[in-house]
C-alpha cells in the first residue's frame, strides 16, 4: 500500500539532500521517480539542488497545478513522487496528493517547513500534518545546541527580521534555524 509521507524540519536540516538521496535510491534499483518543486522557488530553474551539490530535474508547479490529473495522464509508471518545498502546496493540492496515493497507489514523499519566519504555519504543511500517513521530523540544531524547530529570517547583517512577506525564497544568507526559546527571545529583543 502506498503512503503519503511528510518530512519536515526547520531550515538547513538537509531536507533537499534527503529527497535527492531517496530519488537516487529508487533509481539505483531501476525504479522511476518524478520530482516536483514550486515554480516560486526560482533558484536553479527546473532543478532541485541541495547545499552539498546534489541536483536533479524537477517538474515545476504553481497553485493551479493538479497533481492527480497530471500523474494520471502520464504514460510512464513512476515508483515514487517526491516534492520539495512542500510547504508551498495548497490545501487542494494536498488533497490531490492523497488521491494519487489512494487511487493510483503511488507513494509520495513531501519535504518542507512547518512554519514561516513569524512562527505561522504554511497552508501546505498544515494539511500535510493532518493528512499524511507518516510524519518524519528531520532534525537540525540552534546555535545553542538545542533542537531547532523555528526559522528566523535575518537581514544582511544577520539581525532578525520581524515583518515582511510570508514567502521570501532564500537559504543560509536569509534564514537561521533556531530553537523556540531563542526564536522568541530574538523577536522580543528587537
Amino acid at each position: 500500500m502506498a503512503k503519503l509521507y511528510f518530512y519536515y524540519s526547520a531550515m538547513n536540516a538537509g531536507k533537499t539532500t534527503t529527497l535527492l538521496q531517496s530519488s537516487y535510491n529508487y533509481n539505483e534499483r531501476g525504479l522511476s521517480t518524478l520530482l516536483f518543486k514550486p515554480k516560486i522557488d526560482n533558484r536553479d530553474g527546473e532543478h532541485i539542488s541541495s547545499r552539498i551539490g546534489l541536483s536533479s530535474e524537477a517538474v515545476l508547479f504553481e497553485n493551479d497545478f493538479d497533481f492527480f490529473e497530471y500523474v494520471k495522464s502520464l504514460k510512464i509508471d513512476h515508483a515514487c513522487l517526491l516534492i520539495d518545498e512542500a510547504q508551498f502546496l495548497t490545501k487542494a493540492q494536498v488533497f490531490e496528493l492523497t488521491r494519487v496515493v489512494d487511487e493510483l497507489n503511488i507513494p509520495i514523499l513531501c519535504y518542507g517547513l512547518r512554519s514561516d519566519f513569524q512562527g505561522e504555519p504554511f497552508e501546505g504543511s498544515t494539511y500535510l500534518l493532518t493528512l499524511a500517513d507518516s510524519l518524519i521530523e528531520l532534525k537540525t540544531i540552534c546555535y545553542c545546541g538545542r533542537k531547532a524547530s523555528m526559522n528566523m529570517r535575518i537581514d544582511a547583517e544577520g539581525k532578525p527580521v520581524k515583518y515582511g512577506a510570508k514567502i521570501e525564497i532564500g537559504g543560509n544568507a536569509r534564514y537561521a534555524a533556531m530553537c523556540r526559546k531563542h526564536f522568541f527571545e530574538s523577536l522580543r529583543n528587537m
